[in-house]
């Protein structure tokens, strides 16, 4: 089995001090991808470029103490992409890929894992207008990436896709994270490639991998608390965190599980098993 976790760190050294890298040497991931490192290549040297034994690939933002991803693999990649060629977006550090290819592999002999971390647009207007220009560069993006080769992107989408996914869905229709717009951009990225009734483009095509595991799983689904009142206590969370994967990956899964033993942030990390060796 491939192991594949997704985590927001919410500042790596934050998490770090919380027993990050024990739990990752215990729990064995193939590959783990981390977003909203908070830190830049300085901070990471001599410290954080591996995790439990396994070799980091990063994408650090400008603006200190802000975004950032990066995959941690014990796999050697035939390719590292930073970035995911956006103007705006790209100075932000939010996407990394790692392309394993080998051409003689029965499965996805064409493969790449990414970590990448949506934009929020809960701190105001402007950040949620940011958040709707990365939705309309990043779509074709991935729809060019699928034309080419098989996928998983792992990562703190921020956005909570139907009603299952959150706690408090009534109350959040008119806030970042549960619009719409936001919902009806998932919709159309995991509506099957083929083009629908009076809609001349295709869907994006991709899987949910976790709703296709767990399709009715309501409360514990959630990855993310926020810090205000009792939210961790009484669960009342989202399910922010997501593997997207082209179909023929997602195919692969087998089993997949939160984790909420301990807390590295405010959000839990998300794994997926695939029946899969790279």
């Amino acid at each position: 089995m491939f192991k594949l976790t997704s985590l927001n760190l919410n500042g790596i050294r934050s998490a770090a001090s919380k027993g990050l890298e024990d739990w990752v040497a215990q729990s064995l991931p193939d590959c783990i991808c981390v977003q909203e490192l908070k830190a830049q290549a300085a901070d990471v040297s001599g410290r954080f470029e591996s995790l439990a034994g396994l070799k980091g690939h990063f994408h650090f933002a400008e603006k200190k103490g802000y975004s950032g991803v990066a995959v941690y693999t014990r796999h050697e990649p035939s390719d590292v992409i930073v970035g995911c060629g956006s103007t705006e977006f790209d100075a932000e550090g939010r996407y990394v890929e790692l392309r394993f290819d080998r051409p003689g592999r029965k499965h996805t002999p064409k493969l790449s894992i990414i970590s990448c971390y949506f934009p929020s647009g809960s701190s105001g207007e402007d950040r949620q207008a940011a958040k709707f220009r990365f939705l309309d560069e990043f779509y074709p993006h991935l729809a060019a990436l699928k034309a080419q080769r098989d996928f998983v992107l792992c990562g703190d989408i921020n956005i909570a896709h139907q009603e299952i996914d959150l706690k408090n869905f009534k109350g959040n229709r008119k806030n970042s994270g549960f619009l719409p717009e936001e919902r009806a951009w998932m919709t159309e990225l995991l509506r099957d490639g083929a083009p629908a009734a009076g809609v001349a483009a295709p869907g994006g095509g991709l899987i949910d991998v976790y709703r296709q595991l767990q399709p009715t799983a309501t409360d514990e689904a959630y990855t993310w608390w926020s810090n205000r009142g009792q939210a961790y206590a009484k669960n009342v969370g989202w399910r922010l965190d997501y593997h997207l994967a082209t179909p023929a990956f997602a195919a692969l899964a087998r089993r997949e599980h939160i984790y909420k033993a301990q807390r590295f942030s405010d959000h839990a990390p998300m794994s997926v098993d695939y029946e899969f060796a790279l």
